[in-house]
């Protein structure tokens, strides 16, 4: 289950990230501040170049501040090395990307578990929490499936699986839908529904209006900097 330590999932102070660019230096970020409560539901928006993805890199910790601070789950990681990232990575974050990211040749089952074995986890307890994972997302009935045997909308709901398998502190999707129809998107929207009334933090990197209208709380970024901030009831009730 997600963590109940006391305090917010996420906070942030004045979050700067810069790259060189030829001779150019490009501020993604500029002094970003954030708090995410434990289960909020939120979604990340704003135009190519806006910072979004930058923003969801470093909450992430896929990459880390030039400036400020970053503290998730009550642990200051943008004073981390890599090491304890990776860490951070492995167990406190459930990703999910656009691209499904799925090993060709596992199961359905091996993808999954691959979180844990990167936690040495041994293979029987492994192999149960998968299962359990998959059974969540209504693959149970595909543990033994590739990705080649399994829709687009199927290997989306793996990755979700794989995500939750470590039960991270957030979910953290970056255009989960962008690679799928409007009916099997709409599928894996109503599943992130479910994840969030599930006591789930979850949030969610989309440029589109639609998904991010699924969220209760939207937050606009436009060049660096957290534009608007607004809270909402969502698409459907909590």
């Amino acid at each position: 289950m997600p963590s109940t330590s006391a305090g917010p999932l996420i906070r942030t102070e004045s979050l700067a990230r810069r790259y060189r660019m030829g001779r150019e230096t490009v501020a993604a970020l500029r002094g970003v501040d954030l708090v995410v409560e434990r289960g909020e539901y939120a979604a990340i928006t704003g135009p190519s170049g806006s910072g979004k993805s930058t923003l969801m890199n470093v909450l992430g910790c896929l990459d880390t501040p030039d400036e400020g601070r970053y503290w998730l789950n009550g642990q200051l990681v943008s004073d981390m090395h890599e090491r304890q990232l990776a860490r951070v990575r492995n167990h406190e974050i459930g990703f999910v990307f656009q691209s499904f990211a799925l090993l060709p040749r596992a199961t359905a089952l091996q993808n999954v578990e691959l979180p844990l074995v990167y936690a040495r986890m041994p293979r029987r307890d492994r192999g149960r929490r998968a299962a359990e994972a998959l059974a969540r997302v209504g693959l149970g009935d595909r543990a033994k499936h590739r990705p080649a045997e399994l829709s687009g909308g199927q290997r989306q709901r793996v990755a979700i699986a794989r995500a939750l398998v470590t039960n991270p502190s957030l979910l953290l999707a970056d255009e989960p839908t962008g690679n799928l129809d409007t009916a099997t998107g709409e599928e894996i929207l109503a599943l992130f529904d479910e994840l969030h009334r599930a006591g789930n933090t979850v949030i969610v990197v989309t440029h589109e209006a639609e998904v991010a209208a699924r969220a209760r709380r939207t937050l606009r970024v436009l060049d660096g900097r957290i534009v608007s901030d607004t809270t909402t009831g969502g698409t459907l009730a909590a």
